[in-house]
């Protein structure tokens, strides 16, 4: 499976509003806590890999959930497109007690507010990202690599509609800008 995602920097607001102009179908608001990790046995930094434990809240109903990814390096350099693995887990401390206990060491946490919605195949995310900003991703999942540069076009052309601009595209991940600031 490969992610294909273009990030912008943009006004919240103003996009909200422009997706509600449109057939955008609203999903949900959530809360995401990425604590990143890097291996004992090579740098993700250096191998533009990542490693992470999700920790989601779903505001509207209560829940909580946990996911661990794994993400490829990036597959070209206009795109934050790359392989991905993804899987639940039951219990998100335990995940992190298995990684430590293997040696992983973890190096961040980035906390987000994320507003979702869905146009075609697409799924466009108002993010608020503390101590970094706000940004707009456009994404979506294709099996194969040779269709990520139709799906980027396309995820670019969303943006257009969007009055957004893809030639500001950020490649580098919210933990990065976080390290950063």
């Amino acid at each position: 499976m490969y992610e294909v995602e273009v990030k912008v920097p943009a006004d919240l607001e103003a996009v909200r509003e422009r997706l509600e102009a449109t057939d955008a179908d609203r999903k949900r608001t959530v809360v995401q806590e990425d604590t990143y990790y890097d291996a004992p046995h090579r740098s993700f930094v250096e191998t533009d890999e990542a490693l992470r434990i999700r920790r989601e809240s779903i505001p509207e109903t209560g829940t909580d959930e946990s996911r661990i990814t794994y993400k490829g390096p990036l597959l070209d350099d206009e795109s934050k497109s790359r392989e991905e693995f993804e899987t639940a887990v039951g219990d998100g401390t335990t995940m992190d007690a298995v990684l430590t206990n293997l040696g992983f060491e973890a190096t961040a946490t980035v906390r987000k507010e994320r507003e979702r919605y869905g146009l075609e195949e697409y799924t466009i995310t108002l993010d608020a990202v503390d101590d970094v900003g706000e940004y707009v991703e456009v994404e979506t999942d294709v099996e194969r690599e040779a269709d990520v540069e139709s799906a980027r076009d396309g995820a670019y052309a969303l943006l257009e509609r969007l009055d957004l601009d893809p030639d500001e595209g950020v490649r580098t991940s919210y933990l990065g800008l976080l390290l950063e600031s």
